[in-house]
């Protein structure tokens, strides 16, 4: 018998999860929670998220509220609910409202780096590991017990969207087996160790400004988990500059400090620096360092702030 079952979720790697999901001959998706459209990019067009693209393909039922603060499920019949990545404050009686309960696919190992941005918080702390939690929700931030974990290696050139990639498709196998497990009754549920507990936080664009004052192998590290959102970038002529793409070097120069160098730029930080592969001028299109450098030989020994 199909276990009736409540995703709630957004992003890509939500989107993974439910396709694993949906290849579940006992798992029933009855409906799927979304965040709203939103506008995206310059142009400001309306944008579907990754989970609703993927639930109109397999014609499941879409809710997308602004809020789940005052929402009523539309039907006490659901058994299960999961959760990835879904974005939005999800309240004690929703969390509640289901049986077997709400299970999430958390983006590290528990209690480590509990929060909204897990994966970003490791890339950018140079860690060398992470992993996958499956955990029962309660009404405080991925502190409830946990059902099963798994662990990956981060590899040194990887962002975000490649990292992130990797833990959804692990994240999905393991829910699924631990999905079996758990509606029969063999898996029990363990307490995490709370004292333990280290929190990530909401990440907005300002975050991604560079401290040139800090190491090449630490603002390599921001660009990896900050890319493609929000990226890095610092200041020039008042007008926002993107380092869309950079590498690490062993070039001594001042922090903050640029030199252009055979059409390629370097800009000093606290320890080597950085050198930038592509970058993005603000009111400009994205470009190269060798087009960039031909129309903006002025930041030539410039310090950037």
């Amino acid at each position: 018998m199909q276990t009736k079952t409540v995703f709630f979720g957004t992003h890509d790697f939500a989107a993974t999860i439910l396709a694993g999901l949906l290849t579940d001959e006992n798992i029933s998706v009855e409906l799927v929670f979304t965040q709203p459209d939103r506008k995206v990019g310059r142009k400001q067009e309306v944008e579907e998220s990754p989970v609703k693209k993927l639930s109109l393909k397999h014609n499941l039922n879409i809710a997308q509220p602004e809020s789940l603060k005052d929402y009523k499920l539309p039907t006490s019949d659901f058994e299960l609910a999961v959760v990835a990545q879904y974005g939005l404050i999800i309240p004690k009686s929703i969390i509640e409202a289901f049986p077997k309960g709400m299970i999430n696919v958390h983006g590290s190992i528990l209690p480590k780096y509990r929060g909204a941005s897990p994966i970003q918080a490791a890339l950018t702390a140079g860690e060398t590991t992470t992993g996958i939690t499956i955990m029962i929700m309660d009404d405080k931030v991925d502190h409830g017990p946990v059902l099963s974990q798994t662990s990956l290696p981060i590899s040194p050139d990887d962002t975000f969207t490649t990292l992130s990639q990797k833990m959804a498709l692990e994240g999905s196998k393991l829910l699924l087996d631990t999905l079996h497990k758990y509606i029969g009754g063999e898996i029990t549920p363990q307490v995490q160790e709370h004292e333990q507990a280290t929190f990530t936080k909401l990440i907005s664009k300002d975050d991604g400004r560079v401290d040139f004052s800090k190491s090449a192998e630490s603002i390599y590290n921001l660009y990896r988990g900050f890319t493609p959102w929000p990226g890095i970038w610092s200041m020039w002529n008042d007008k926002r500059l993107k380092l869309l793409k950079i590498i690490k070097v062993e070039k001594t120069l001042p922090p903050g400090e640029v030199l252009l160098e055979n059409k390629r730029i370097f800009i000093g930080c606290g320890q080597n620096s950085i050198e930038v592969l592509e970058l993005q001028l603000e009111g400009k299109g994205a470009m190269s360092a060798e087009v960039f450098a031909n129309g903006n030989k002025t930041i030539n020994g410039e310090k950037l702030n």
